[in-house]
């Protein structure tokens, strides 16, 4: 998979933060969902089966290549956001392979009640300091997650919507589901905009940057966690806490253009892609 460079930013003089966030508590709906088209040997099945999108093995649990890529972009310190019931995630992790460039720890959230409430559970592994969060069931591009580390928090990548489609297996039609930023004249989030209508798109231009929930935090965003309302989906959604930190704070989030693919493993038809992609990808953790 082709890695594009991508812009830079303005670098944080102590070389940049050292612990990532995995949300890794989600409950697999679409992976779950039988796909009568796509041919997946038994190990893939069972595992999607479960749910657990990040231990799918793609040549080994796609887990095991994000954890990877943080490894490479200087990333030191890795917490999996599970839940109780994922048992075989932290058996794998603790007994069957031993990562020696990431210490893994494990925050439990108890019920998948969505993104801002599985940061809060990892309040504790942040200890304060900056921290990236991201999902478990993508691969980013290491030299973005690079670029991002050493920003001043908070900041996200910006996606180019052309890279992602062109460059990854994201499909047009996927894009619709996710969130598209409105970047302001100085490189700073504006807003967050999720699952946008024909009307929006047409006004955001014909190149505009996407969100794929990559986020370097502040310890900020446990105060805004707590203070937002749930959505309509009844959920506590991580944007919603960011948006709120921009208008009731003021905050200042460094939009970084990436022009560069993120491969997404949401659902069955995903895995032989992402597999084939991920083939020549070395992991060491």
């Amino acid at each position: 998979m082709s890695e594009p460079g991508v812009a830079s930013g303005a670098p944080v003089r102590d070389g940049g933060a050292v612990k990532a966030v995995i949300l890794a508590r989600g409950l697999g709906t679409r992976m779950r969902r039988a796909d009568a088209e796509t041919a997946l040997d038994p190990a893939q099945a069972a595992v999607a089966e479960t749910g657990v999108k990040g231990m799918i093995p793609v040549g080994r649990p796609f887990l095991d290549y994000a954890l990877s890529a943080l490894a490479d972009a200087g990333f030191r310190e890795a917490c999996l956001v599970i839940g109780p019931e994922h048992d075989a995630v932290r058996e794998y992790y603790t007994r069957t392979v031993t990562p020696r460039r990431l210490r893994i720890d494990f925050a439990i959230q108890e019920r998948p009640l969505g993104t801002a409430d599985a940061v809060l559970a990892a309040e504790s592994f942040a200890g304060g300091q900056p921290f990236l969060v991201v999902n478990s069931d993508n691969y980013y591009p290491v030299p973005t997650l690079a670029a991002v580390r050493v920003l001043r928090a908070p900041a996200l990548p910006g996606f180019d919507r052309d890279a992602l489609v062109r460059d990854g297996n994201v499909s047009p039609e996927r894009i619709r589901s996710y969130a598209l930023l409105v970047v302001a004249p100085d490189g700073s989030l504006r807003r967050v905009i999720e699952k946008p209508d024909d009307a929006t798109l047409r006004a955001l231009g014909d190149t505009p940057l996407v969100s794929m929930n990559c986020w370097l935090l502040s310890p900020d965003i446990f105060d805004a966690c707590r203070r937002i309302a749930p959505s309509a989906r009844g959920e506590l959604e991580l944007p919603h806490a960011v948006q709120w930190l921009i208008d009731e704070r003021g905050a200042r989030f460094t939009v970084l253009p990436a022009r560069a693919p993120v491969l997404d493993l949401s659902s069955r038809s995903d895995i032989p892609e992402v597999a084939a992609r991920l083939a020549g990808v070395e992991v060491a953790l």
